[in-house]
């Protein structure tokens, strides 16, 4: 097992973890694509594929060579990095590979001379702000989006230098 960064030939298999993971966040809270198109559930490849820049870094969850978990970077700035879609195959939760993924971005942002990593969350999913906040995650307010059913909560993790 290992996480490794991801290319575009990986896409089709990532993307599939990316929806088939919040496809019960989905489920839990009613999105579907008719009333919550913008949801994560729904992300299409093309939108996955207009991501890839230089200032983006996929990294999958690999067990031999089969994704079950991803997560990526994207560098905004000023030492700061947005991190997104941490997904784990459902059948793969409960191991803590999420919380290896989480690790894993802590230290990749040491390496980039990053100095904090920035969130959105559903609000109302207190199991995702708690596990969030446990693992060092400070919630710093929410904002409501066009397209969205759901208040965005924002959180940030820094660097302790």
């Amino acid at each position: 097992m290992e996480i490794r960064p991801l290319t575009m030939k990986h896409l089709p298999e990532y993307a599939d973890v990316i929806r088939n993971s919040f496809a019960t966040v989905a489920q839990d809270f009613g999105f579907t694509r008719e009333n919550c198109p913008g949801h994560t559930s729904f992300i299409t490849n093309a939108q996955l594929e207009s991501k890839f820049k230089d200032d983006y870094y996929p990294f999958g969850y690999f067990v031999k060579e089969k994704i079950i978990g991803f997560v990526s970077l994207t560098d905004i700035g000023g030492g700061i990095y947005t991190m997104n879609d941490v997904s784990v195959l459902p059948e793969y939760r409960h191991f803590k590979y999420g919380k290896a993924l989480l690790d894993f971005c802590k230290a990749q942002i040491a390496k980039l001379d990053g100095e904090r990593i920035e969130i959105g969350i559903i609000e109302e999913n207190t199991v995702a702000k708690n596990w969030y906040a446990a693992n060092g995650f400070v919630h710093t307010g929410t904002k409501q989006y066009e397209g969205l059913q759901f208040t965005v909560g924002h959180m940030k993790w820094e660097l302790q230098k």
